[in-house]
């Protein structure tokens, strides 16, 4: 593949950007606040959300660094580990690792949408995101050119919005709330609550997606240099923006007003400035959500294409049109996330998936002391700064989440499970065809 027909480093900080700000951010600090208060705890919530997502980007970016083939978890769990736990990983991204955010992003596209029309425009918001979903699958099953300029002027779109939002809410605001950070009695009991970390893998949701370039990582140019790059320039920044927004939330409406709502960002501005500047907010963080859902079927399709390229089963998903882009599989995900929409709610799809794709990347980070005995130390390739640290604060902290959501919520976590299952089940099923 020649450098021209590759995406820049600049496609990729986008695709990681936009994969992150999406559906998690603008509705799960409303769950959060049904079981914490305290804003200091929320701050902190966010902020640990933060660093345990650049610890795992900046241990994806030596795994891609030294193994640069796209595919993301399927491509490092099967070189690493054994081809049956890179495939159970790839089945999870083929049924709900990009069909399930992508079906979010787009319910919420949908939400947002609605509010801000009102009654003037009746709306069937299923039909509405089915439609998004329906023709961003189409533009990037096209060609790579005009995937990624889809990717990059919604992204450059989304951020402009997300800056402006966050100027005229701390500059413009009317009836201002009082924030403080300093944390108040009972505020460390609370941090090692299990209430904490139930709302930690919604944070952990809100975070998903540092990880998106390495599902890429063989159509970008120089991937060696670029992959780490892209990863830890698009994590930090999505950092400071997540801090900066749920601040901005806390600081424009009344704890109260936003516990256990899905609109958050719409409820902030109707509670500043009244219902015509809700209106306008609807439509604004509706478009926000266009690069997400463009992010995850962009990204998504290339593990389904690896893994063509690795299982004859699924060889037809593998195969390039003339525009150099999996077609098949682009189209085999827009349709999966449309039969989520149809068939599931909001929250068990959240939990459900944050479940899910935790444990995959909890066992890629992880991943990270196979390879560095393996090579003993040594190769090219880009080294995890402070080592072992990132990866073993990233594992810690997700066990803990773990542990707490299969107490919590066991009916998701036995599903979750299910899945992993037929995976392996599949996978042994696709091995013995092969014979």
């Amino acid at each position: 593949m020649s450098t021209q027909s590759k995406y820049s480093a600049r496609t990729g900080i986008a695709l990681v950007i936009a994969n992150m700000v999406g559906t998690g951010v603008f509705t799960s600090l409303g769950f959060q606040l049904l079981e914490i208060q305290s804003t200091f705890v929320i701050f902190m919530l966010w902020l640990i959300g933060g660093v345990l997502a650049l610890c795992g980007a900046l241990t994806y970016a030596e795994l891609a660094s030294r193994s640069p083939r796209s595919g993301g978890e399927y491509h490092f769990l099967s070189e690493l580990y054994h081809p049956c736990v890179g495939f159970v990983s790839g089945w999870v991204s083929l049924t709900v690792g990009f069909a399930a955010p992508t079906a979010l992003a787009a319910m919420t596209f949908a939400a947002y949408f609605d509010s801000a029309v009102g009654d003037s425009l009746p709306i069937n918001r299923n039909i509405l995101a089915i439609t998004l979903v329906a023709f961003i699958t189409f533009v990037h099953g096209r060609n790579r050119h005009k995937s990624a300029d889809l990717q990059n002027w919604f992204t450059g779109i989304k951020v402009v919005l997300i800056i402006g939002y966050l100027a005229i809410i701390f500059f413009l605001a009317k009836q201002p709330q009082a924030i403080s950070l300093y944390p108040l009695r009972g505020d460390s009991a609370t941090i090692l609550s299990g209430s904490f970390a139930v709302a930690l893998i919604y944070v952990n949701y809100a975070y998903t997606g540092w990880n998106a370039a390495t599902y890429i990582t063989g159509e970008i140019d120089s991937p060696e240099t670029n992959i780490p790059r892209v990863l830890i320039t698009g994590t930090s920044i999505v950092l400071l923006l997540y801090l900066a927004l749920n601040l901005s939330f806390l600081y424009a409406a009344p704890v109260e007003t936003l516990a256990g709502k899905i609109e958050i960002g719409i409820i902030a501005v109707e509670h500043q400035f009244g219902q015509w500047a809700a209106g306008t907010m609807g439509a604004v963080l509706s478009i926000l959500l266009i690069s997400t859902i463009s992010a995850m079927l962009m990204a998504g399709p290339r593990v389904l294409q690896m893994m063509g390229e690795d299982y004859p089963v699924f060889t037809v998903f593998s195969k390039l049109n003339d525009g150099g882009v999996p077609q098949r599989a682009i189209y085999l995900q827009g349709a999966l996330a449309i039969a989520l929409i149809l068939s599931s709610t909001f929250d068990s799809i959240l939990v459900f998936s944050g479940f899910i794709l935790g444990l995959s990347s909890l066992a890629t980070v992880l991943s990270i002391f196979m390879l560095r005995r393996k090579t003993k130390g040594l190769g090219k390739g880009y080294r995890v700064l402070a080592y072992p640290f990132p990866p073993l604060i990233y594992a810690g902290v997700m066990i803990w989440t773990l542990c707490f959501i299969s107490i919590n919520r066991p009916q998701e976590a036995v599903v979750a499970l299910g899945i992993l299952f037929l995976g392996a089940a599949a996978y042994f099923i696709c091995k013995s065809k092969e014979v």
